[in-house]
């Protein structure tokens, strides 16, 4: 699953070209969860776990010290999530998840992004009732019976644990989060997570051929240029 999950998700983190943009998520990111829960990691598990997902994708000590800054002073930006769904090339199914201080700037974005690209904006609920809200955990591993029998030890509630290529791959109910991240930490000492993270998970996929490959391309690159864009979940399985 871990690679056909990376396959449907696009993460601002991950494919953006220009660190601004990498840089500009996290610290966004982390302001909003500072300002909400506080600036002190050890107290904040919210802001200890954006903080070691920004590390992890080389987001510079001082982008993450000034965004807590920024929220401890009380000042700067007031960012509110924003989520949009609809149909993406090929009838694909996609949520794209905002963080933003001017809504109607971020809806005029992103609703470019879908008409441009022969693509639907739909009604909140359009589409996500076909994905699952999930934790999912990804690191070294190839005995999925040791993981699971360590998750069940801790009377966590797991949805499934896959081993593939050497590495396990982890679900459970997104509210499972903090719980399967402690359990994992406390079972394997020195555990090291290629993906951490509350995501989106497609329940069935979509095929996305011919002309609306380089469609479904062109629409993802729209997206991720947009200012308030943090990451975008599909279900498109994309065929050559």
């Amino acid at each position: 699953m871990g690679r056909a999950y990376q396959n449907r998700k696009e993460s601002m983190a991950k494919t953006a070209n220009m660190k601004t943009k990498v840089y500009s998520k996290y610290g966004k990111e982390i302001y909003v969860i500072a300002k909400n829960g506080g600036g002190d990691p050890d107290t904040n598990i919210a802001l200890k776990n954006i903080i070691e997902r920004a590390k992890k994708d080389q987001v510079p000590a001082h982008v993450i010290k000034n965004a807590i800054d920024k929220a401890a002073g009380g000042a700067g930006e007031d960012y509110s999530p924003a989520r949009y769904e609809g149909f993406g090339p090929g009838g694909c199914m996609v949520i794209v998840d905002c963080l933003t201080d001017n809504n109607n700037r971020t809806i005029m974005e992103v609703r470019n992004s879908f008409t441009k690209t022969n693509s639907k904006l739909g009604a909140q609920g359009s589409a996500a009732h076909m994905f699952d809200h999930v934790a999912l955990f990804v690191f070294d591993g190839n005995d999925e019976d040791e993981v699971l029998e360590a998750l069940m030890m801790a009377d966590v509630d797991v949805t499934d644990v896959e081993c593939e290529d050497g590495k396990i791959t982890v679900t459970a109910p997104h509210t499972e989060y903090n719980n399967v991240k402690t359990a994992l930490e406390e079972a394997f000492e020195g555990v090291d997570f290629d993906v951490q993270e509350i995501s989106w998970e497609p329940q069935t996929t979509t095929p996305v051929t011919g002309d609306d490959v380089a469609m479904f391309e062109k629409f993802m690159d729209m997206l991720e240029n947009c200012e308030d864009v943090q990451d975008v979940y599909h279900n498109a399985e994309i065929e050559g």
